[in-house]
């Protein structure tokens, strides 16, 4: 199976790229077709030309159709390439964009194909000041 890369960053909802101690990860979700007008993408809603990041919502830009942050992502599917930490070993996997808890932190959690070890893709957090 070979995953299909994006090609700029307005096809995605997510995109990262990881160095998780010897491994590789590159994680992207796309965007989805508006479910009712099958027209445009489903993207944040955008004021004054600037797209609103914290907005709880998704939006067609064509129809206005209108649903839940939760709701939509909970249907998206996550693509990643990654080389194993533990065995080196590089493959493709396809996972729901659905983030659980990992070791305190939320994370789209997969598991290599070779060895069965838990790899986490982990949201980004902001670093304590010390």
């Amino acid at each position: 199976m070979s995953l299909k890369m994006p090609e700029n960053m307005e096809e995605c909802v997510y995109f990262t790229r990881r160095v998780v101690d010897n491994g590789r990860i590159v994680a992207w979700v796309f965007r989805e077709q508006c479910p009712k007008c099958k027209g445009a993408l489903m993207g944040k809603p955008v004021e004054k030309g600037k797209i609103k990041t914290r907005a709880e919502e998704y939006i067609c830009p064509k129809c206005k159709y209108t649903v839940p942050k939760e709701e939509y992502e909970d249907t998206l599917t996550c693509n990643i390439q990654y080389t194993c930490p533990a065995c080196r070993f590089e493959g493709e996997i396809q996972v729901p964009f659905k983030r659980k808890k990992f070791k305190g932190a939320d994370a789209v959690v997969f598991e290599c194909a070779k060895c069965k070890e838990k790899i986490p893709v982990t949201k980004k957090m902001k670093r304590l000041k010390e």
